[in-house]
């Protein structure tokens, strides 16, 4: 009876379908329109992006959602697989991470409250100024290399970065224009773009170095969605522009 059994087994196993590979996305679920919560549901540019790699690659994509500074970290200690949250490149991360290609092309832009733009024009205008930028993003780099960064107050925040400059507790803030774009059409908040961006930003998935098979076959999804527009797409689905193509092109 128990070899019985144990062939029924082996048969079932032989015939049943292979369970898919596993691809644990960290994102912050808070950054719209990329990716955010609304009705209870997880939505935004790259949880359908990740979700068509995961048609494309055979993979189940599990999103795990947790602070945006947290999930560099979470990434390192394999507790996800990569973040869909606009990564930027850098040759930090790149010493330290596999990067895919890029899939969004961008400019950090300075946001000030409504009113304040006349003052405030851009990256040249910031000396004496506070400026908030989100706890583990790239801005805070980007700040960091300019000529007059020196005279430049710099404040990491966690959340609220868009509130506090609205109400003067801070003189702005920087983030990607895309997204500030579009939280500027949508919030209720007195927020305006000042000036132009003020250096391009390439965003890509990162993974870590010894997981360079899985970062490859991601990649290759990657290209396949160029190459057919369904990322581009997406682009105009979310932003009503495409910014999956460099600028200069």
């Amino acid at each position: 009876m128990l070899k019985a059994l144990s062939l029924a087994t082996a048969i079932a196993a032989i015939a049943a379908p292979a369970m898919a590979e596993t691809l644990r996305v960290g994102m912050s679920g808070g950054y719209f329109p990329f990716t955010f919560t609304r009705d209870d549901t997880l939505q935004g540019f790259e949880v359908d992006f990740m979700n068509e790699v995961g048609k494309r690659t055979g993979l189940d994509v599990e999103f795990v959602t947790m602070s945006f500074s947290g999930l560099i970290g979470a990434l390192e200690s394999n507790r996800i697989d990569t973040v869909a949250n606009q990564i930027t490149i850098t040759p930090e991360r790149e010493a330290k991470y596999l990067f895919t290609q890029p899939y969004v092309y961008d400019g950090a832009q300075v946001v000030v409250k409504k009113g304040n733009e006349g003052e405030i024009t851009g990256p040249e205008s910031l000396s004496g100024r506070s400026v908030a930028v989100n706890l583990g993003s790239n801005y805070e780099q980007l700040l960091r290399a300019l000529p007059n960064a020196s005279e430049i107050d710099i404040r990491t925040y966690e959340s609220n970065i868009e509130q506090d400059t609205a109400l003067g507790r801070v003189d702005a803030f920087v983030m990607d224009r895309v997204s500030t774009a579009q939280v500027i059409a949508e919030s209720p908040l007195p927020l305006a773009l000042a000036g132009q961006p003020f250096s391009e930003i390439q965003n890509a998935l990162p993974f870590r170095k010894d997981d360079s098979e899985l970062r490859d076959k991601v990649d290759t999804a990657i290209t396949e969605m160029k190459e057919d527009g369904t990322l581009a797409a997406i682009s105009e689905k979310w932003l009503a522009a495409d910014v999956t193509k460099p600028v200069s092109e």
